[in-house]
């Protein structure tokens, strides 16, 4: 027996993000006019930090701001008192919402919940979630990048609910997030209302308004930055090769019979994303850079014994791996695997910058937050195509179907529904793997917990009776994907800036 059975799951994943939500909870409750946050200290170089997708944090100029004493300025400070003194029930949930320790999490949200109304397709939503974050991302920087060329104060005589930094008001770092956030899931998700997204921006910029941080010049600078952001990054996506068309055909040597993957029994349903192994990666040479070799073949001993061990398993599961593959599961009506991580990992970021303590130097100001989550979801985005590659190399049956077609328990059941796309590797194994390279980066400090959360992330898969074993070489494999990542981090200008 491998031991699998006798693994057992803890839920620091559940714990974590309970954790993270009762302190954004924590944190913005209001009820009088003193700022709710403490952590207000500025970043001054992070215009100087190294974008994913823009050339330079020049690249996309703004307009210079109103001139201070001019007409347009006082005209746009009296609309600041005036809303100040007038926030409504609404609007202080507003401002709630979107100045949030962590900027970039009603963005991410509004992806997880998109993810959950459409179908199961994990690349294509790792794709996106760093899509997402990297555009969020690279306009927080452009507009830091501004922000220390014009070096606007922020509104006087105003005492903001939430406090601001001590950057430079023009252009405002939120609404840029805005801007770019519902550009990109409007491109993404074409299905998506654009006027409802578009109007979700507006309501981000008109917060920080009511907020007292920011003036109306602020927020439109802010809000067309991130958006010509977005532009770049939908052009760089547009020719990633993930609108590639699938010819249909199983690649030379793979037979279309049970030593191979088979649709679900009782389906006739294409795989997901054959080609995705082929799209482009950020950080590693191509899919294949860390292609395993093949699996156990169907039928031969070891093929049996890893069959034995993961039926033990699947039915000797204790409660807490019950929670796990729960938890862990990702199928159609979630945030999917990638989206189950990032989540976690957010609820980390919240709580770091909530203590002010992240092992790596401080998360609090919005550039380190918004880079820890382009970080995760980056490395996730090539765990993806990794991933991918290898299953649509080996084309590896699924437990469901193998078991039955060699006879070794007719009544098997996996716990959750069965995948449609080959089972080696395993891709929440190698979303989990590159993320705690990545979260071990962001905190050392919590390593043992990253090390258990990848495990039983691994784990669960196996345990739901939809992976073999061996099938967790994703674990490992995700590492080194992050570790790519992570050399890249060391390389970006943010760790010479916290020195």
């Amino acid at each position: 027996m491998t031991g699998l059975g006798n693994r057992r799951f803890r839920p620091r994943a559940l714990q974590a993000v309970a954790a993270g939500l009762m302190l954004t909870t924590t944190l913005v409750a209001c009820g009088d006019d003193k700022p709710k946050t403490t952590a207000t200290r500025g970043e001054p170089t992070a215009g100087d930090w190294k974008p994913w997708v823009l050339t330079s944090t020049a690249e996309v100029t703004v307009p210079a701001p109103p001139a201070s004493g001019s007409a347009q300025a006082k005209t746009e400070l009296d609309e600041v008192k005036r809303l100040a003194k007038n926030r409504s029930p609404e609007v202080v949930d507003s401002i709630n919402k979107w100045s949030g320790p962590l900027a970039t999490k009603p963005w991410t949200d509004a992806m997880i919940d998109i993810v959950k109304t459409g179908p199961k397709d994990p690349p294509l939503s790792s794709r996106n979630y760093a899509l997402l974050h990297v555009a969020m991302y690279d306009a927080v920087l452009a507009a830091y990048h501004w922000k220390y060329e014009f070096k606007s104060a922020a509104p006087k005589g105003v005492t903001p609910l939430v406090a601001p930094s001590a950057d430079p008001s023009y252009p405002s770092e939120h609404a840029a997030i805005a801007g770019a956030a519902s550009r990109l899931l409007a491109y993404m998700y074409p299905k998506e209302s654009g006027q409802r997204l578009d109007e979700m921006a507006d309501q981000a910029g008109d917060s920080r308004i009511a907020n007292g941080t920011n003036t109306r010049s602020d927020v439109s600078a802010g809000l067309d930055l991130g958006r010509a952001v977005a532009d770049k990054v939908i052009a760089y996506a547009k020719a990633d090769g993930s609108d590639a068309k699938w010819d249909g055909k199983r690649p030379k040597g793979i037979a279309n019979t049970t030593a191979y993957w088979q649709p679900p029994l009782g389906t006739t349903s294409p795989p997901v994303e054959p080609l995705a192994g082929t799209w482009k990666t950020w950080v590693m040479t191509s899919g294949n850079q860390f292609r395993p070799g093949p699996p156990p073949a169907f039928g031969s001993p070891e093929f049996i014994k890893a069959a034995k061990d993961m039926i033990y398993a699947r039915n000797h599961l204790t409660p807490e791996q019950e929670q796990a593959v729960q938890f862990y599961a990702g199928v159609q009506g979630t945030a999917l695997p990638a989206g189950i991580v990032a989540d976690v990992s957010q609820a980390d970021i919240i709580k770091a910058i909530t203590a002010d303590v992240a092992g790596n130097g401080s998360l609090s100001t919005v550039p380190r937050s918004s880079r820890a989550m382009a970080l995760v979801t980056v490395a996730m985005a090539d765990a993806g195509v990794a991933a991918w590659d290898t299953k649509f190399t080996y084309w590896s049956p699924r437990p469901d179907t193998a078991i039955k077609a060699l006879g070794l328990d007719p009544n098997f059941k996996p716990v959750i529904a069965t995948s449609v796309f080959p089972a080696y590797m395993s891709g929440s194994s190698t979303y989990a793997g590159s993320s705690w390279s990545v979260m071990d980066y962001l905190f050392p400090n919590d390593k043992a917990d990253h090390q258990k959360r990848a495990e039983d992330q691994a784990h669960s898969r196996v345990w739901a009776g939809i992976h073999w074993p061996y099938d967790e070489i994703g674990l490992p494999i995700g590492q080194k994907i992050g570790n790519l990542v992570v050399e890249r981090a060391k390389t970006d200008g943010a760790d010479q800036a916290a020195r």
